[in-house]
């Protein structure tokens, strides 16, 4: 495998990619940036987490001019939240050059903040359609100096309509000039946009590239109604216990509903949408980001490009509108070589798009692993469908069931009295949880809780992104129960998980197992 020097970045790049852990190019890389830094127009086909935003910012970043004080490079991406990620990566590796400005635009910002820094010279402009068309129309960006540009998930921007935005911010660049285009997809839109805007651009189609996000990720459907689907996530996420986990909603308001109702039962969630102000929206990653949050609720267009290490599962509550998006969803989880799961809720109606998500992205549905009953393919999902129609619960069991305790909602009629003390308390669990350490070597932490209703108390563990070790401890101290909780494993992406349920006494066992203590027997499903 070649090393970066051999791609042809210098040495102090090298150092700052070392200071972040980050030794060996990924194929995308591999393949892109001798083109990139050859001065090439370049087409690639890369999902996000395949390392295509370095194989961009490393050429980039080594070939402004630093003593001109203006835009030089250009990165268009189509939301917020990819735009600030791109950024970050950025500031990380400008680090090594003092001299270097690079400013982020998009919407929710202080505009008054964006025109001081854009009059001070950033030389790296990295922003969404929308504002960055906001600043032309102003007068005050001038990209008249844009040596280097690229289109970053431009598919994304296809589907979100903006392609007419970016097509009116293409004809304020020179017409000489690099320009990369970055998308998992490649639909005709894409292909008809660089025919006119790029000079005989080079493909780049690393065979890896559309598997990474696939081959890594264990696929299953789950067969439910409409009725029954929020039981049926709840049940997963009680049973499967994922370390960080993304759901998918259709619409805001299904997102924000969801969440809100997840929160009830006593999980660590928050939801990301297009409602949201953008200091709220940067608070939700970062407490997602820290492992603040075990579940984010999103949207397609919030999610999009949204990229955070442990992320075991992937929750699509609502069916995506097609295969693309599927995939794009699919992608939060498995990243970098890491393992992951992906679970599809279904009713009936969503059996012909199941079809032909089979069909277009190639994938194949299997049933989890463990203990559960297989899951239906679509054609016996149709079937046995076309019975269902009571809108009862017809889930299929979702891995394997801890009989001694497994992680419960935490949700149980408020009112009921304590067995050891008799006294009343609130429906809602407690706990605590430590803080999210990112050093690669030794980056483990730990979290306990205590609970005194008769839902359930639940330690979590960190993650470590050595290891894959966490330890995690609680204490029940009512009719619920306690579990012991383990750490994700980006390698095997599994964790190892245990609990016990109180049982009108003391019981003991799993790894670092709880206690419970209550007159109540506890119950285990």
């Amino acid at each position: 495998m070649k090393n970066f020097t051999a791609l042809g970045v210098e040495q102090h790049w090298v150092e700052a990619l070392k200071e972040q852990g980050i030794s060996a190019p990924t194929p995308v890389q591999q393949e892109s940036i001798p083109l990139l830094m050859e001065g090439q127009d370049v087409i690639a086909e890369a999902h996000t987490g395949t390392g295509k935003t370095l194989a961009f910012l490393l050429p980039i970043l080594q070939k402004l001019n630093l003593d001109k004080r203006h835009p030089q490079a250009l990165v268009i991406a189509p939301t917020r939240e990819l735009a600030l990620q791109i950024t970050e990566e950025a500031k990380c590796l400008a680090a090594a050059e003092p001299s270097l400005s690079l400013l982020a635009v998009y919407g929710g910002q202080d505009v008054e903040r964006q025109l001081r820094k854009l009059k001070g010279g950033a030389q790296l402009i990295i922003g969404t359609p929308g504002r960055l068309l906001d600043h032309l129309r102003r007068g005050t960006l001038d990209l008249g100096g844009i040596k280097m540009l690229v289109l970053d998930e431009a598919d994304q921007m296809l589907h979100m309509g903006f392609l007419n935005d970016v097509e009116t911010i293409l004809q304020e660049v020179p017409y000489r000039r690099q320009t990369m285009l970055f998308s998992a997809t490649m639909p005709a839109g894409i292909r008809k946009l660089a025919r006119v805007y790029m000079n005989e651009p080079v493909d780049v189609k690393v065979k890896s590239a559309s598997s990474v996000p696939v081959s890594q990720i264990r696929q299953v459907v789950v067969q439910t109604t409409d009725r029954g689907k929020q039981q049926a996530l709840v049940d997963m996420l009680n049973t499967d216990r994922p370390y960080l986990a993304v759901i998918f909603c259709r619409t805001k308001r299904r997102a924000s509903k969801l969440n809100e109702e997840l929160q009830e039962m006593g999980f660590e969630s928050g939801e990301l949408h297009g409602d949201l102000s953008q200091n709220k929206r940067e608070q939700v990653m970062k407490a997602f980001r820290e492992a603040k949050l075990q579940l984010l609720v999103a949207t397609d267009v919030a999610a999009r490009g949204l990229d955070v290490e442990g992320v075991t599962h992937v929750f699509n509550y609502d069916m995506p509108q097609d295969a693309e998006s599927y995939i794009h969803r699919i992608g939060r989880t498995g990243r970098a070589g890491g393992k992951g799961v992906a679970v599809t809720l279904a009713t009936p109606r969503d059996v012909p798009e199941l079809r032909n998500i089979q069909r277009v992205a190639g994938v194949t549905f299997t049933s989890s692993e463990g203990g559960g009953q297989r899951r239906p393919a679509p054609d016996t999902a149709e079937r046995q469908g076309r019975n269902d129609r009571s809108g009862r619960n017809d889930r299929r069991s979702f891995g394997g069931n801890d009989a001694g305790g497994g992680r419960r909602s935490g949700r149980e009629q408020s009112g009921r009295r304590d067995g050891a003390s008799g006294e009343r308390r609130s429906n809602r669990s407690s706990s605590e949880r430590g803080g999210y350490d990112r050093d690669r070597s030794n980056g483990g932490s730990t979290r306990g809780g205590q609970g005194r209703s008769a839902g359930q108390s639940s330690g979590r563990g960190g993650y470590d992104r050595s290891s894959g070790s966490s330890a995690r401890e609680g204490q029940g101290r009512s009719a619920g129960q306690s579990s012991g909780r383990g750490g994700y494993d980006r390698n095997g992406g599994g964790s190892a998980r245990g609990g016990q349920g109180g049982r009108g006494g003391q019981a003991k066992g799993g790894p670092r197992g709880g206690q419970g203590q209550g007159g109540r027997r506890g119950r285990s499903r």
